[in-house]
């Protein structure tokens, strides 16, 4: 830094020298056109004139480029610094974390005991590192704020006081770490035991005593080149990629397969993950099942409702007037557990609107992030009891930006290929449904 300074110097002083000697010369430097100019013929004519050798021409020539040079660089080497608030990201971050609780939430969309645990993960597998100017909590609060408030790269500069580039270097630092920590944070519980939130509610129990988790898709906008843009409009004509997701009872996102064309059919992604075992998808042991949409078929290890029946929760109030047929009662209770999966994307999108609202990354890194906020959105579910946006989805009926089109027919062929086993599950559904049935008008 001291090098820099006193070469500077150098050159403004030399600078200051030839501007000086120009201004008496009657030579000006364009800094615009990047040349040396005169107004006045005569003042060249007499420059020439009065020279005694071409040495001299060359050599007074040659300090008017410098001096030219000199000028067009000024702006450069004399640039004004632009970041210079007295409160340094560091001393922001200090601020929030000893502040108000609530600070911290508004901020990073986590409490702040689980922000301070997720960096304590970070830092003690070394997923990141402190660096001299820039602290682990800091790294993380930048990529929260990124995907939490969708801030852009120039407003973390001025509230970090950081530049262009380190923003974005810690910005992928994070990512490419969380993104490690998904391997972790997103994976399939035990499948042993009937899940708590159905063995301790009559609603569900006994009739869905071996359901082990939901599946559905949903559609989360993104940002493709124009020249690609096609098979990625789904129905609602936005560019969107098309996710499949499990999820637990508990709200957590236990398998993701993401990345496919927002035109891509639910039962067709369905087929490639389970085809496909290199994508490692949670296949469901003998006799335990997903609770699935119409979207998807009716087949060992997936258990989807009746068609041409009523099945969402509002209709079930609707309709509560009259006496209720065996498929009604199955697909208000099939409705009522697989709206599980619907609440989990309630709370992903709630907390991070970028999945909503997509920033200008590459399609590679849309991919990454969306993976990278089922995995914090994992970590908080385990980590707080008491986070507002899990408490505010525990009711079934906070769901939002619930897809009521038609949903797609599940006409993918191969999941047509074993039409007997096919009808297995139909009889499973076909069961629960008349045990519901005499069990409700008993009397």
């Amino acid at each position: 830094m001291d090098q820099i300074k006193n070469r500077y110097n150098v050159l403004r002083v030399r600078h200051n020298d030839m501007k000086k000697l120009m201004s008496l010369s009657g030579f000006e430097c364009d800094s615009e056109d990047k040349k040396i100019i005169v107004d006045d013929e005569g003042v060249w004519d007499a420059y020439l004139g009065d020279m005694d050798s071409e040495e001299e021409l060359e050599e007074r020539t040659l300090l008017l480029v410098v001096a030219a040079v000199i000028e067009n660089v000024k702006g450069r080497i004399c640039k004004e610094p632009c970041r210079t608030s007295i409160l340094t990201g560091h001393q922001h971050m200090q601020e929030i974390l000893r502040g108000h609780p609530r600070r911290c939430y508004e901020k990073y969309r986590m409490e702040k005991f689980v922000f301070l645990r997720l960096t304590h993960i970070l830092r003690e597998r070394e997923l990141l590192r402190d660096r001299r100017w820039v602290t682990i909590e800091e790294q993380l609060a930048i990529f929260l704020l990124t995907i939490g408030h969708k801030e852009d790269n120039r407003m973390l500069q001025e509230r970090f006081q950081h530049s262009s580039e380190t923003i974005s270097r810690y910005f992928n630092e994070v990512l490419r770490a969380i993104m490690e920590l998904s391997k972790e944070l997103i994976k399939p519980p035990s499948f042993s035991e009937t899940p708590a939130e159905i063995l301790n509610n009559s609603k569900y129990f006994p009739w869905f005593k071996d359901c082990i988790g939901a599946i559905d898709g949903t559609h989360i906008k993104g940002i493709v080149p124009l020249a690609q843009q096609t098979p990625y409009f789904d129905r609602k004509v936005n560019i969107s990629q098309n996710v499949m997701a499990v999820c637990s009872f508990d709200l957590k996102f236990t398998y993701i397969y993401v990345g496919w064309e927002g035109s891509a059919n639910d039962s067709r992604i369905l087929w490639e993950a389970l085809s496909n075992k290199s994508l490692m998808f949670p296949h469901a042991p003998e006799g335990k099942y997903y609770v699935v949409d119409v979207g998807y078929p009716n087949m060992p290890g997936f258990l989807a409702p009746y068609r041409g029946v009523r099945y969402h929760l509002h209709d079930c109030r609707r309709g509560s007037n009259g006496r209720f047929t065996a498929k009604d009662l199955f697909n208000f209770g099939h409705s009522s557990l697989r709206n599980a999966i619907e609440r989990s994307f309630g709370v992903l999108k709630s907390r991070f609107p970028i999945l909503r609202d997509p920033a200008s990354f590459p399609y590679n890194t849309q991919v990454q992030i969306l993976i990278a906020t089922c995995a914090i959105h994992n970590f908080i579910r385990t980590e707080s009891k008491s986070d507002e946006l899990f408490a505010y989805y525990a009711n079934e009926e906070n769901v939002i930006d619930i897809d009521t089109s038609p949903p797609d027919e599940p006409t993918f062929s191969g999941m047509y290929a074993h039409q007997q086993r096919r009808s297995e599950m139909n009889h499973v559904r076909d069961e629960i449904a008349d045990a519901m049935y005499r069990f409700r008008y008993r009397n």
